[in-house]
């Protein structure tokens, strides 16, 4: 018998949420309870075990310091990634027996915090240490959730790209810097949403353009400034007069950019080539549902941040794709992962996992275990016959609805139920949670998870920003040995480092290009990236174009400046 529509109060946020009949499908196809956190709450706490792109340095269970995405405090043991994947240790050796006289997370959070993981979540990178969430980097710094990308620094969300510098959202694009949001790219600068373009800077929502600048909404175009078409040589002249080799006139030319974008209308959804989709920044994709963040998606709900490598089936999923399939409360699951629920860090052709942690390489009927490689029919790192696993698994699915786990606040977790964010190796100010549901000390603190204040490193600078030459042309390779100071200087709200360095890499990327050295530090470019992308929260609104009655959901909130277009209005004055 089919499921009606039912209403649900959020155990956590006791907001009213609805399941759908779909939803239920898919859940029965899961073998899952439906949920009582809300579709927010949900992405909320799976974001909390989730450290983006932040670094530290963190003994590994030998006691050498090493780079991790686990802060020294947390109580994560760590090995480098290299060995973690080496044969020379045994996550066997840390198998327990199920007790069936306590809750399972409670049992749970004994063995995970006694498994060495994975220092930074890699996947056979070449020449890449200083990266995390990355899939095979090669020759990159400082990249993080990155997928076969090469050559590329202090990058974050991008698929199959090279030579990408503080860039933010990018598929299938090359040699292109500062830019958020871009598709199909080439040699593109300081532009937001553009597809298939080429030599354009400081353009936004353009689709196959070429040598155009400070334009939006410009569509198979050639020759722009301000979108004002010029000659060839028209143009080739007022570009040279802009000085892009310049920091001074970046500056300047950036406000006057902006000024000149706020008078066009933007289509209510970031996303091109979709069918029946709703959310935000989705493109390629069908039937995604309330989605954020997706290339190359199909009959998939409430999922972000999956690459445009074709996934289906998904439900409640963050980060990573690459032809993942049934997947449900999930996080960092990919590469061939097919039937997962309630896992985090466990990619490359797995399969059948419930409650994982780390788990991998061809692994496959796995209940309740950590760093297990090659691995099948174990229950908490312990190893068992097919026939005991199928016997055992559904009795302890009865036992944590018979015993579940209550949190400091209250909240009952029984099966189906992904890991209480009190349970997160990671300080919720540094997580990815934090980034998008942002709460104060008190707040965190509150509710029983965990709040670290940054540490204050007090680089010794010995050189001002100020002091950087103005024009490209006048750095000097020795540039790369001073330690530069943040123009922020620390007084921002966005982590500001206070100093950062300029690798070889770097400047041989500015030099080729012809663009300025920046002056603030990599947190604070970061955040001034991430400030051009909308909230991860949906608003309905009216089509702006007058005369129109159509209505829609969108991340554009009522009270910011942008003209908001329906997708029928807005193909009309863009094509």
């Amino acid at each position: 018998m089919e499921h009606l529509s039912e209403t649900k109060v959020c155990q956590n946020c006791k907001q009213d949420f609805v399941i759908e009949p779909d939803d239920f499908a898919f859940y029965k196809k899961m073998t899952v309870p439906a949920p009582t956190f809300c579709p927010n709450c949900r992405m909320q706490r799976r974001w909390s075990w989730r450290n983006e792109w932040k670094l530290f340095r963190k003994k590994d269970i030998h006691g050498k310091e090493i780079f991790s995405a686990f802060h020294e405090d947390s109580m994560a043991k760590i090995l480098e990634t290299s060995e973690w994947y080496s044969d020379s240790w045994d996550p066997m050796a840390y198998g327990i027996d199920y007790d069936f006289s306590r809750p399972f997370f409670e049992q749970f959070r004994e063995l995970f915090y006694q498994v060495p993981i994975m220092s930074r979540s890699l996947i056979s990178p070449i020449r890449s240490d200083f990266c995390n969430n990355a899939t095979e980097p090669k020759d990159c710094y400082l990249s993080h959730v990155v997928s076969y990308v090469e050559n590329s620094a202090h990058s974050i969300s991008g698929v199959n790209s090279k030579d990408i510098f503080d860039c933010h959202i990018f598929f299938d694009s090359e040699l292109c810097y500062d830019c958020v949001s871009i598709t199909k790219c080439y040699k593109t600068l300081y532009s937001i949403d553009c597809e298939g373009c080429n030599a354009v800077v400081f353009c936004k929502n353009c689709v196959g353009c070429n040598n155009c600048f400070g334009s939006i909404n410009l569509k198979n175009k050639s020759y722009y400034i301000f979108n004002k078409p010029y000659s060839k040589e028209e143009y080739a002249t007022k570009i040279k007069e802009l000085r892009l080799d310049s920091a001074q006139s970046i500056n300047n030319i950036r406000e006057q950019v902006i000024n000149h974008w706020i008078k066009f209308p933007n289509k209510f959804i970031h996303g091109r080539h979709n069918t029946k989709v709703s959310g935000d920044y989705i493109s390629n994709s069908k039937n995604a549902i309330n989605c954020w963040r997706a290339s190359g998606a199909e009959n998939v709900k409430y999922c972000q941040s999956l690459s445009n490598i074709p996934s289906k089936d998904c439900y409640d999923y963050s980060n990573f794709g690459d032809t993942a399939e049934l997947i449900y409360e999930s996080l960092v699951v990919g590469k061939g992962a097919y039937n997962l629920a309630f896992c985090w860090s466990c990619y490359s052709s797995v399969s059948n996992l419930k409650y994982c942690l780390f788990c991998g390489q061809n692994s496959s009927n796995l209940f309740g275990c950590i760093s297990l490689r090659n691995k099948q029919y174990c229950i908490f790192n312990k190893q068992y016959t097919k026939e005991e696993y199928e016997a055992l698994v559904p009795k302890i699915i009865q036992h944590m609805n018979d015993m579940p786990y209550t949190d400091k606040n209250g909240l009952v977790y029984k099966y189906g139920e992904f890991f209480p964010a009190e349970m997160s190796p990671t300080a919720y100010n540094e997580s990815f949670a934090y980034e998008n549901f942002p709460l104060l000390r008190e707040q965190v603190e509150k509710t029983g998870l965990i709040w670290r204040e940054p540490e204050d490193k007090n680089f010794s600078t010995t050189i001002d920003s100020k002091d950087i030459p103005d024009s490209i042309l006048y750095v000097a390779e020795g540039i790369i040995k001073e330690v530069i100071s943040c123009r922020h200087n620390k007084e921002c709200v966005h982590e500001c480092a206070g100093a950062f360095k300029i690798t070889s890499q770097e400047l041989q990327f500015y030099k080729k290009l012809n663009i300025p050295l920046p002056k603030i530090c990599p947190n604070c470019r970061h955040y001034a990236r991430f400030a051009w992308r909308n909230p991860i929260r949906l608003w309905h609104r009216k089509c702006m174009k007058e005369g129109c009655t159509n209505e829609f959901e969108t991340s554009y909130a009522p009270d910011r400046p942008e003209i908001v277009y329906c997708e029928t209005c807005y193909n009309s004055e863009v094509a």
